[in-house]
């Protein structure tokens, strides 16, 4: 069923002349334009209802669906270039590239007048290639971003590039503005063997017991020469880096529990070693260099810092009781190009200290230049966002090239790049060509019901409600990035589950992270199935194809998350190309990485090209892959569908695979969605291409009695992945 379209997801019957997608007025709030989604308008309406039967002579297996958005926001223009540092929660940076769904970050929170910086989820990733520009600020940061980026200024969010009137106008960057955050940090090296020594000598000296002494025993004039080293922490962590540094230089040492934990002090452990040669051995480690390298006075700081260091108060400071120590810190920390001062003024228990002047944006320079191990003395959340940074933007600059980029969805909206708050995208972008088939119009123009909770928890509450199967998904994407502004699905979930109705979604966007918890919970009251849809496994083409899609390996991540909580999850692995993906090799890496995340179920469903779609992929394959169009023109000369033929080759191609992975039925999973696999009978759901229930968990998906004809139904837009 091509482009179906329900009537009952016309939120105005009695103006059938509405264009197609779009309310009338009289179901119309308000229409809104926001920066986070330049280009795109959401019509907020008041549905009349949540349900959408599904018509009778259907082949779906199921009787109804919710949608609670109508057109498909799944594009992004916001990106930065792929070694932008991200700062990560534990107080490290890592390259935007390198996240991960799933990873912890630190995004912000705004609390009254002021703004914190509070832990944080990335809950997508994708990539794309972009125009870049590049923003210079006083203190040295570089950005190299998209001209539609936005950063955090003191006037507001603004994007890179912009105009100040007419199509183009909006909040940009000018030499007058000064963003938000810390600002320039420092890259953090690998440790090398003088950073190891280094390490060692902090950590040692200033909190380790090292010694070697005689024990005088009767009958012996010289007595015996005892060694003892030990190295007692709160932080494991600490303990742990100093362990291996000590194993690489050749000295083993034994792991113990010091002192057990009272009211006012933590639980402490050790390491501890009495070997003769191992005591010489860390004596020579640790010996004062004649002159220090770069890499050792980073290594001695963070030993140092991890052993006798804090911050507290807004004040990063080391203590002890050894002047020479103290003075040799100093030293270090003004060799490194900080500015810190000892405070000659004794404590009663004849502590003192070194501090390190400035704010967090020397903090943070300061930890992500030496990297200690102990990472509670590096985190930022809930300081508020204040700076002695220069943030002046001093230069904006047009590359005048397009590059690779990456953006990221958070929990927050927003999140720290290169040391300044950046904002990111709600979701990921999708290339609509393989989605849909209404025009520029079902991806521009967003219907959003947004009281489509309180009208779905009415209709579940009537007396003739059967609490039949109910699927999300199956016509445009519940967790496109409009669900970022909007979040209906958490209602939607607590509704469904509250009423005693089972149901399913299906979804390409990693923003179901979110709700795994959720639906988890649900699913303790109700059936449910997922399915997530991995378009195109091999790297190279989904960057051509799918640049701004989040990675199939990010999806899969997001399958693993749904089944480490509990639920089934099935995938559907579409569309396979003809000649580009339906290698052996191919199928199997994907088959076996689909395995690998815990997917209960398969779906292969070959590619199918509906007008719109087909002009957009002849022109690329004719551009990228010429020898191909011959075949295509064969393979697609009739129709939008491969012919029989090929669905019984590809059928056949894919089900040992599918054997080998545990993932046919034999094994307990379930692998359908090609006709003319082996084994499978004339009429049975192994034939019904782009059947929506595939993939699902058996059982999780219960249709109704005739819905399931022989003739295969044509797959639902949904699935009809190109």
């Amino acid at each position: 069923m091509v482009g179906m379209r329900w009537d009952a997801q016309r939120l105005d019957l009695e103006e059938p002349t509405a264009l197609p997608g779009l309310p009338t007025v009289r179901g119309l709030l308000r229409r809104v334009q926001v920066p986070e989604f330049p280009g795109l308008t959401f019509h907020e309406v008041r549905a009349k209802s949540a349900l959408n039967a599904v018509p009778a002579d259907s082949a779906m297996p199921f009787g109804h669906t919710i949608n609670p958005y109508r057109g498909c926001s799944h594009a992004c223009v916001y990106c930065l270039r792929g070694d932008t540092s991200i700062l990560m929660a534990d107080g490290r940076q890592k390259p935007i590239a390198d996240l991960r769904v799933g990873d912890r970050i630190i995004g912000t929170e705004k609390r009254g007048s002021y703004r914190f910086y509070v832990e944080t989820e990335v809950l997508a990733h994708w990539s794309t290639v972009k125009p870049a520009q590049r923003v210079t600020l006083a203190d040295g940061t570089e950005l190299v971003a998209s001209g539609d980026h936005r950063f955090l200024t003191r006037r507001g969010w603004k994007h890179v590039t912009g105009t100040g009137s007419g199509a183009g106008q909006r909040p940009h960057l000018t030499t007058n503005d000064e963003l938000l955050g810390f600002g320039r940090s420092a890259p953090t090296a690998a440790p090398c063997a003088d950073y190891r020594r280094g390490y060692l000598t902090g950590v040692f000296r200033g909190d380790a017991h090292l010694e070697v002494y005689r024990y005088q025993r009767a009958g012996r004039v010289h007595g015996d020469q005892n060694h003892r080293f030990r190295l007692a922490l709160a932080d494991a962590d600490g303990l742990r880096h100093a362990q291996d540094h000590l194993a690489q230089a050749g000295v083993p040492t034994d792991w113990f529990d010091f002192s057990a934990a009272t009211e006012t002090r933590r639980a402490t452990i050790a390491i501890r070693a009495s070997k003769a040669a191992s005591i010489a051995r860390i004596f020579t480690l640790i010996s004062w260099p004649d002159e220090s390298s770069d890499a050792w006075r980073r290594g001695f700081l963070a030993g140092i810092f991890d052993a006798e260091g804090g911050r507290s108060q807004h004040v990063l400071r080391i203590t002890n009781t050894d002047p020479e120590l103290l003075s040799r810190t100093r030293e270090a920390f003004a060799a490194s190009g900080f500015d810190a001062v000892l405070e000659d003024r004794k404590k009663p228990n004849g502590l003192s200290e070194v501090r390190l002047r400035g704010g967090l944006d020397e903090h943070m320079r300061f930890i992500h230049l030496i990297d200690p191990a102990t990472r509670r003395k590096c985190l930022v959340q809930g300081a508020a966002i204040k700076s002695s940074a220069d943030l002046r933007v001093v230069a904006l600059e047009d590359l005048g090239l397009e590059m690779p980029m990456f953006d990221i969805t958070t929990g927050t909206g927003d999140f720290i790049a290169n040391g300044v708050v950046s904002h990111n995208c709600y979701a990921r972008s999708t290339h609509e060509w393989l989605e849909f088939d209404s025009g520029a119009d079902f991806d521009r123009q967003i219907v959003v019901k947004t009281n489509v909770v309180e009208v779905l928890r009415r209709e579940l509450a009537r007396a003739s409600w059967k609490r039949e199967h109910v699927a999300l998904g199956t016509n445009t994407d519940p967790y496109q990035r409009a669900e970022g502004r909007y979040r209906l699905m958490p209602g939607i979930i607590d509704a469904l589950a509250r009423s005693g109705t089972p149901f399913s979604v299906l979804t390409k966007g990693t923003l179901a992270r979110r709700d795994v918890p959720l639906l988890a919970a649900a699913s303790r009251d109700v059936p449910i199935g997922m399915g997530v849809s991995m378009a195109i496994w091999d790297d190279d083409l989904h960057a051509a194809l799918e640049p701004g899609v989040p990675t199939p390996r990010a999806r899969l991540d997001l399958v693993r998350a749904v089944t480490d909580a509990g639920l089934p999850c099935g995938v559907f692995l579409a569309p396979v190309l003809p000649g580009l993906t339906d290698r052996i090799d191919h199928l199997e890496a994907a088959v076996r990485a689909i395995a690998e995340a815990g997917a209960t179920g398969v779906t292969v469903l070959p590619l199918h090209l509906r007008p719109g779609a087909r002009e957009w992929f002849t022109a690329w394959l004719a551009r990228e892959h010429p020898a191909l169009v011959t075949r295509y023109r064969a393979l697609y000369g009739r129709g939008a569908y491969v012919p029989a033929e090929y669905r019984s080759w590809l059928a056949g191609r894919v089900a040992p695979i599918l054997a080998r992975n545990g993932l046919d039925r034999q094994s307990g999973g379930t692998a359908r969605g090609l006709a003319g696999s082996t084994g499978a009978p004339a009429g049975s759901d192994a034939g019904l291409p782009g059947d929506p229930s595939a993939g699902f968990p058996a059982g999780s998906l219960p249709g109704r009695a005739g819905d399931r004809a022989a003739t295969p139904a044509a797959p639902p837009e949904q699935l009809a992945l190109c």
